[in-house]
Formats: structure tokens, C-alpha cells, sequence
């Protein structure tokens, strides 16, 4: 697992278009939630395109928002919501969403997981393996191919539901009413809906 990247754009690895387009989703929410933005990453968000869907105006809504963002604000922001002093106003980890407290028995089993799928946490990262980010890079990665070969829907909806469907739609949720965020607040959008579309995806499996 890279915790590094900043770039959210497609592989070689050869998918679908559509899962293609699913990675880039990924990976676009694990360079937006994963530490505070650089000036390239902001500039990439300037060039997101959307359409009438929901999905799409949020995109927009972001595009929109890293035009009329100075960096400087928006890593204050991120700071404000994500690290503060002691803590921000959210905490991006599966384990507090779960249980309240972090390093609980959640990233014990998502551990278990990416060892058994050959993930392995890049070395100097010091963030837990069940922050946002590294899920939505994770999940980007199982789609791609980037840990094995690109895993089977059985298995991505497995990871989903076991690591990411439990808690992600509630703190996205939590981004877009947070008072910190305004530059944030369509990424929480985009991955709640997001989330919502791979979960009614991921049922019609069955």
C-alpha cells in the first residue's frame, strides 16, 4: 500500500472502462483526504468535470471551490478538520468511527486482510492503515491490480463491506456538515455518494 501518491490518474494495469472510472474515483479520494494539499493536487481538482447527475454537481461544486481556494486556506482547513490541536473537528479512521477509540479490533482485522492480499503499509507512513485515505487507495488498488491481480467484484465487495461500507457513509456525511469545511465539503459529497452508488452496485451481485 503507497500512502505517498499524489496522482490520481489510471494505471497501466488494463480494466474496464467502468472500473477504470471506479479507481479514479478511489484514488482521487485518497489524494484529497490523505494529508494536507499541495498546490498540485488543488490544481488537478480545478480540472474536474461533472455533469446534471448528483455525483456530477458535486464534482463541479469541487472544481469550483479549488479555483476559489489559496493553499494556504485549504491546508488550514484540512488542519481544522483533521488534526487540530490534539485532534481536528473529524477523526478519519475506521476504528473511532466503529468503537470510539483508535487502534481498536477494526484495524486488527483489516490488517489480517492485507497481509492474507499481499497489501503492505509503505514503509515511514506512521497513520494507522484504516485512515480514509488508505481504504479509498486500497480499494483503487484491489480494482487496478496493484496488490494482486485485479481482484474479482466477489472479493472488492467483500473488502467494501468488511472495511469501508460499515462506517465511510457516516463520515462523509460528517465532512459535508462539518463547520471547518468549505473547500471539503463537496469531497464529502462526492464520497457519500460515491459510496452509496458501490454499495447498490455491490448488491446487485447478489
Amino acid at each position: 500500500m503507497s500512502a505517498t501518491a499524489e496522482t490520481f490518474d489510471p494505471d497501466a494495469t488494463s480494466v474496464s472502462e467502468e472500473d477504470a472510472l471506479r479507481a479514479n474515483v478511489y484514488d482521487m479520494l485518497a489524494a484529497v483526504f490523505r494529508r494536507e494539499p499541495e498546490s498540485a493536487l488543488l490544481s488537478e481538482l480545478t480540472r474536474l468535470q461533472g455533469d446534471d447527475t448528483p455525483l456530477g454537481q458535486a464534482f463541479a461544486g469541487l472544481a469550483t471551490r479549488a479555483r476559489a481556494t489559496k493553499l494556504a486556506v485549504a491546508r488550514r482547513e484540512y488542519s481544522d478538520l483533521f488534526i487540530g490541536l490534539g485532534r481536528g473537528e473529524l477523526v478519519p479512521y475506521g476504528s473511532f468511527y466503529l468503537t470510539g477509540f483508535l487502534n481498536e479490533k477494526p484495524l486488527a482485522v483489516l490488517r489480517d486482510d492485507m497481509a492474507r492480499l499481499g497489501i503492505v503499509r509503505t514503509e515511514g507512513v506512521s497513520e494507522p492503515e484504516d485512515h480514509i485515505a488508505a481504504l479509498c487507495e486500497m480499494m483503487a488498488g484491489l480494482i487496478r491490480g496493484r496488490f494482486i491481480e485485479a481482484a474479482p467484484v466477489k472479493l472488492q465487495r467483500a473488502f467494501f463491506e468488511r472495511h469501508l461500507a460499515p462506517w465511510v457513509g457516516h463520515f462523509f456525511a460528517d465532512v459535508e456538515a462539518a463547520k471547518s469545511a468549505d473547500l471539503y465539503r463537496p469531497a464529502g459529497t462526492i464520497g457519500r455518494l460515491f459510496m452509496e452508488i458501490e454499495t447498490a452496485a455491490f448488491a446487485m451481485e447478489e
